[in-house]
């Protein structure tokens, strides 16, 4: 399928100009017309994982859409001009795409997860959206699969062939997964939402919107898992803030994103 839409040249990572109601008509016309692929949900921590992880930049960039999941890089994007950039959080947009497929009656199947969360996952889904229609779920193991797990993954999305492949795995894991599978599974589209998984099961609280419009949804996650991600928000926040300055200001030039997708040209990325 080929996605006119610009993107904007963030350290190197490219993420699209879009707002919500774009990113899910481009998922819906993925869908529709049959273009396999993935979308990402990208924010300064993928941004910034990718800076130190050569596969997971690569990753990104070859996806079908990169989507703005923080206010950083929908700042960042509007200060290159995409004035209608907007926010595309991948719990957010994970309902609200559930609730257009109902009528349009896509299949869902729902991978990762600790033990038990995409059963949760699926009765809550279920419950808030009744008639949606999914298909399966699969817990992976903690570590990439192995041959055995790995066959009974393909063999599994080939018989049930969904629309959408729900992969909420933590980044770098989820987008180096999706970049490698999919072309080995029978899903039309794979989207990897992350913490939504745990979002939607209650395992993470989410944030009001004014915090979520604020930019500040990283402290309230913060507050709820400090063991684990105050490495994440309190290094890599400042050297977002201090590359992305020297970006801005041209101290610092971060070649212009290449993908595999024939359908791109290179006038289509912003460089500035």
């Amino acid at each position: 399928m080929a996605i006119s839409t610009a993107s904007v040249n963030i350290l190197g990572v490219g993420v699209h100009s879009v707002d919500m109601r774009a990113a899910l008509n481009l998922a819906h016309d993925a869908i529709e017309t049959r273009s396999r692929g993935y979308m990402c949900f990208t924010g300064v921590h993928g941004i910034m994982e990718a800076q130190r992880d050569v596969r997971l930049r690569e990753a990104l960039n070859n996806a079908m859409m990169n989507l703005p999941d923080g206010m950083p890089t929908v700042w960042t994007g509007r200060i290159r001009g995409h004035k209608q950039m907007g926010r595309v959080f991948g719990p957010d947009f994970m309902l609200n795409f559930c609730a257009e497929s109902v009528q349009r009656g896509y299949t869902h199947f729902l991978y990762g997860g600790a033990p038990g969360v995409a059963a949760a996952l699926r009765e809550n889904l279920l419950a808030r959206f009744p008639g949606l229609r999914i298909v399966g779920t699969f817990t992976p193991p903690f570590r990439e699969l192995n041959e055995s797990e790995e066959r009974e993954l393909v063999e599994l999305l080939a018989t049930l062939r969904p629309d959408c492949l729900w992969v909420g795995l933590s980044t770098p894991k989820q987008e180096r997964f999706m970049s490698r599978y999919v072309d080995r599974t029978q899903a039309t589209l794979m989207l990897g939402v992350g913490a939504a998984f745990d979002y939607h099961t209650g395992r993470i609280k989410d944030a009001p919107e004014w915090v979520k419009n604020s930019g500040l949804q990283w402290v309230h996650r913060l507050i709820q898992e400090p063991k684990r991600l105050w490495k994440r928000y309190l290094v890599n926040n400042p050297m977002f803030v201090l590359n992305l300055v020297s970006q801005l200001a041209g101290l610092r030039m971060y070649p212009p994103p290449h993908r595999r997708a024939e359908s791109r040209t290179q006038s289509e990325w912003s460089s500035q």
